[in-house]
C-alpha cells in the first residue's frame, strides 16, 4: 500500500494530491502558457527555457565584442579593421539580443518564429565579425558552430540541416566577397569548406543528441504520468477502504491515517491513540506477535487490530490496520442466520406435527365431562405448555427466516414520535405515560425500519410488563435520542420505571430462552440484539437499579456503508 507524502503536522491525514503531468507542450497561448510549436519542433516543456539560456550566452558574446570594440582593445586580427564599423556591428548585435530577450520573456511570438529570428541574428552578426577578423581563417567561425549547435538542440532534424546549410552558404558568400576584393587569400575557400563541414557535422550530432534527450524526456513524462495516476488511484482506494489504516512514527504518534481510521478514533481531523490502543501497541512491540487482536476503543467502537513494521530492524514506522468488528459480526450474523433458517425449518416440521397431536389430545381430554378434577388440571397443563412450545417455535422461525436487512436512512426523531403514538394507542396509555426526549430533530440513522420497530416493540413491551406506576399513578416510559460525544454514533435509549434487576439477572438477559416471567419464551431480548447486530448496531443494558432499567441502541455511524445481502 503506497502512501504518498507526509504532512508536517503529525496526527493528520496527508496524501499529496497527484497532479496531471502533460506529456508534451503542443499548444497554448503564446504569451502565457506552453509554446505554440510548428510541425518541425519536437514537443518539449523546456524549449522556452533553452531559448532563454542560449540568448543569455548571446548577450555575453555580443556584450564582450561591443566592449572590446568601444575600448579599441581588439585582438591582433582586428588591427586593420575599421574600429567604428566593428563597434557598430557589435552594438547592433547586442541591441538585437536585448530586444529578443525581452520578446522571449514575454513570449510575444510563437516559438518557431522566435527561434528563427535568433538564428538569423547569429548568422548575420557572426559572419560580419568573421569578415572583420580576416575571414574563416580568423578563428571566430567557432562561434557560429556554437550558435548552430544551440539552435539544433531545440529543433527537429530537418530544421537543423536547414540551419547548417544557411550558415554554410553565408560563410561561402562572405568568403567569395572577401576574395573578390582581395581581402582574403586563395586558401580561404578551404577554410570556409572545413567550417561548412563542421557546421553540418555539428547540426547532425546535435540533432541526434537532442532526439535522444527528447525521447528520454517523453519516456520520463509518461512514467511520471503513470506514477501520478497510480498515486491518485492509491489515494482513492485507501480513502475508500472500510478498514482503518494508520502509520505511526517511532514516538507512537499518528503520522498518516485514512478516513475510516479517523472515524473509528472519534471522527476528528487530528486523531490520537487512546489508552487501549496505545497499550496494545506496546504489547505488540514487546512480544513481536502479529496476531489480530480484538479491541474496544474509548468511543465504543469495536475493532480488530493488527500491526506491521514498515522499516527494517524494528526501528521504522508502524503500520496499523483497524478492521470494523461490527462489519465482521454482521457477516458472521448473516451466515449464522442462513444456517439457523435451514435448521429451524427442519425442526419446525419435525416438532409441530406431533405437537399438534399432543395439543389436540389434551383439548379432547379437557372436554371430557367424566374426567376427574385432577386429570382435568393435567389435561389443561398439557394444552397450556403445548401452546408455549408452539410460541417458542414461532419465535425461532422468526429468527431463522428473518429477511436480510434493508438498510435506509431516516430521521430518528420522526420515527420515535410515530412509534410512540402507535404504542400508546395499542396499550391505551395516557399521553403522559410515554415521554420523548429528542433534542436533535435532524438526527439521521441507518437501519432497517422493520427491524428497529420490532426491537422497540420488544423493549417497550418488556418495560410495560415490568414497570410500575410513578408518584401520580401513571406508568412512565421515556425514549431519549442523542449522539455519542466520542464516536459520533447516534443512540436511542429506552428507560422504564420498573424496580430494576439484580446483577446476576442482568448478565443473562440477552441469553436465549432465559426469562424471568412465567410463560415467557426468553427470546425477546435475544432476538432484539440479533436484529441490531444485523444492522451494525448494538443493544446494551446501561442501568438496572431501583429507578428502572435503561436499554441503549447504539446505531452505526451515519457515514458507514452497511452490508446488504
Amino acid at each position: 500500500m503506497p502512501i504518498t507524502e507526509k504532512n508536517a503536522t503529525p496526527g493528520t491525514m496527508a496524501y499529496a494530491p497527484a497532479e496531471s503531468i502533460p506529456l508534451s507542450a503542443t499548444s497554448a497561448d503564446p504569451g502565457r502558457g506552453n509554446p505554440v510549436l510548428s510541425p518541425d519542433i519536437p514537443t518539449s516543456r523546456n524549449v522556452w527555457i533553452a531559448l532563454r539560456l542560449f540568448n543569455l550566452y548571446r548577450l555575453i558574446v555580443a556584450g564582450l565584442f561591443a566592449l572590446l570594440g568601444g575600448l579599441a582593445r581588439l585582438p591582433p586580427a582586428f588591427g586593420d579593421f575599421n574600429q567604428q564599423t566593428l563597434a557598430w556591428i557589435a552594438g547592433s548585435y547586442l541591441f538585437g539580443a536585448i530586444v529578443l530577450q525581452i520578446a522571449i520573456e514575454r513570449r510575444v511570438l510563437p516559438f518557431f518564429a522566435m527561434r528563427n529570428l535568433l538564428v538569423s541574428l547569429d548568422v548575420a552578426a557572426l559572419v560580419l565579425i568573421m569578415h572583420a577578423s580576416g575571414g574563416p581563417s580568423g578563428g571566430y567561425g567557432v562561434l557560429l558552430v556554437v550558435a548552430i549547435a544551440g539552435a539544433c538542440l531545440v529543433s527537429a532534424p530537418r530544421a537543423s540541416v536547414a540551419f547548417a546549410a544557411i550558415a554554410s552558404l553565408a560563410v561561402l558568400a562572405e568568403t567569395a566577397i572577401g576574395h573578390s576584393t582581395h581581402a582574403f587569400g586563395q586558401d580561404s575557400y578551404t577554410q570556409a569548406g572545413l567550417l561548412g563541414i563542421a557546421l553540418f557535422a555539428t547540426a547532425v550530432l546535435s540533432s541526434i543528441l537532442a532526439t535522444q534527450v527528447r525521447r528520454s524526456e517523453e519516456l520520463a513524462a509518461e512514467r511520471a504520468l503513470a506514477i501520478a495516476q497510480l498515486s491518485r488511484l492509491n489515494e482513492y482506494v485507501v480513502q475508500r477502504m472500510r478498514s482503518g489504516i494508520m502509520v505511526l512514527g517511532e514516538d507512537s504518534r499518528i503520522v498518516l491515517s485514512n478516513a475510516a481510521a479517523r472515524r473509528m478514533l472519534g471522527g476528528t481531523s487530528e486523531p490520537a491513540l487512546d489508552a487501549s490502543l496505545r497499550e496494545a501497541l506496546f504489547r505488540w512491540r514487546a512480544r513481536s506477535e502479529n496476531r489480530k487482536t480484538p479491541l474496544k476503543l474509548a468511543g465504543g467502537e469495536e475493532v480488530i487490530l493488527s500491526f506491521s513494521r514498515l522499516g527494517e530492524g524494528g526501528m521504522g514506522d508502524t503500520l496499523v490496520f483497524l478492521e470494523d468488528a461490527a462489519e465482521i459480526q454482521q457477516r458472521a450474523q448473516q451466515i449464522k442466520l442462513a444456517s439457523l433458517g435451514r435448521l429451524t425449518v427442519s425442526i419446525a416440521h419435525e416438532i409441530r406435527n406431533p405437537l399438534g397431536a399432543i395439543s389436540q389430545a389434551g383439548q379432547l381430554l379437557a372436554e371430557d365431562a367424566d374426567l376427574a378434577p385432577g386429570n382435568a388440571r393435567l389435561a389443561h397443563l398439557v394444552v397450556e405448555q403445548s401452546a408455549r412450545v408452539n410460541e417458542i417455535i414461532k419465535n425461532v422461525l422468526t429468527l431463522g427466516r428473518r429477511q436480510p436487512s434493508a438498510v435506509e436512512s431516516f430521521a430518528l426523531a420522526d420515527f420515535v414520535r410515530k412509534f410512540s403514538e402507535s404504542f400508546r394507542e395499542r396499550h391505551a396509555l395516557d399521553v403522559s405515560a410515554l415521554h420523548i426526549d429528542c433534542l436533535e430533530p435532524d438526527l439521521r440513522v441507518q437501519m432497517d425500519l422493520g427491524h428497529l420497530e420490532q426491537v422497540l416493540w420488544n423493549l417497550c413491551d418488556n418495560a410495560l410488563r415490568h414497570g410500575r406506576a410513578v408518584d401520580n399513578g401513571t406508568f412512565l416510559l421515556t425514549l431519549r435520542c442523542g449522539v455519542h460525544s466520542e464516536s459520533a454514533r447516534p443512540w436511542l435509549e429506552i428507560q422504564d420505571s420498573g424496580r430494576g434487576m439484580t446483577d446476576e439477572v442482568a448478565q443473562q438477559i440477552f441469553e436465549p430462552f432465559f426469562t424471568g416471567v412465567m410463560g415467557g419464551t426468553g427470546l425477546g431480548l435475544y432476538l432484539s440484539r440479533e436484529l441490531c447486530e444485523a444492522n451494525q448496531a448494538s443493544l446494551a443494558l446501561l442501568a438496572h437499579d431501583a429507578r428502572g432499567c435503561c436499554f441503549r441502541i447504539l446505531f452505526a455511524h451515519p457515514d458507514r456503508q452497511l452490508l446488504s445481502a
